[in-house]
């Protein structure tokens, strides 16, 4: 009898258990599927940001290649330009501000610019041998900077049609042994192009 009082505790203890057993198990496992939604739910939002974000790429990507196509447009028939207008701008040594003389030339350029509505400027900028390379390179491009921000501030015209470029202290108009070849050589030269048969 007493033998089977302690299996008939042994037997409840264990239905016990597995009922504990049950519960636990099943807690966890919910637990675990909560966690898995909320995984889900997180990489979904992600998903979704990721393709906004794709979609305003391409939105991108288009409104860039219609521009290039206006680009490519609007560069369509130079190989018919030639040089309408050429002229040269010189600075004070070291500087890169425009003087009366050389904002007399420009106007010039522009109003050339102004009668050709299709026309291109190169505006290349230059300096004398003193100094290092790198520095009169530098020099050069504000040279040309300040000569394209006149021509838009002035004339308005539009930075598309503008092209500038330092040649540094490369490519002397006026060698050291000739007269005055150091305020020669601090320029800028203009370039004025334009399809003739258009106007």
């Amino acid at each position: 009898m007493k033998t089977l009082i302690v299996l008939s505790l042994a037997l409840m203890l264990m239905v016990v258990g597995c009922g504990v057993n049950k519960d636990y198990v099943s807690e966890q496992i919910a637990q675990s599927e909560a966690r898995m939604g909320s995984r889900i739910n997180s990489v979904s939002d992600k998903t979704d940001a990721n393709a906004a974000e794709v979609e305003k790429l391409k939105s991108l990507a288009a409104q860039l290649d219609k521009k290039a196509d206006m680009a490519i447009n609007k560069a369509s028939g130079f190989e018919n330009y030639q040089i309408i207008w050429e002229g040269t701008i010189n600075f004070d040594f070291d500087q890169y501000a425009v003087n009366d003389v050389a904002a007399g030339i420009l106007d010039e350029a522009g109003t050339k610019m102004e009668s050709y509505p299709g026309s291109v400027i190169e505006i290349a900028g230059y300096t004398d041998k003193t100094g290092n390379a790198r520095y009169n390179m530098a020099l050069g491009e504000m040279r040309a900077m300040a000569a394209k921000k006149y021509l838009a501030e002035r004339f308005g015209i539009s930075l598309y049609r503008m092209f500038t470029v330092s040649f540094g202290q490369d490519k002397p108009v006026a060698m050291p042994d000739e007269k005055n070849a150091h305020s020669k050589n601090r320029r800028v030269t203009l370039t004025v192009w334009g399809n003739l048969g258009a106007n």
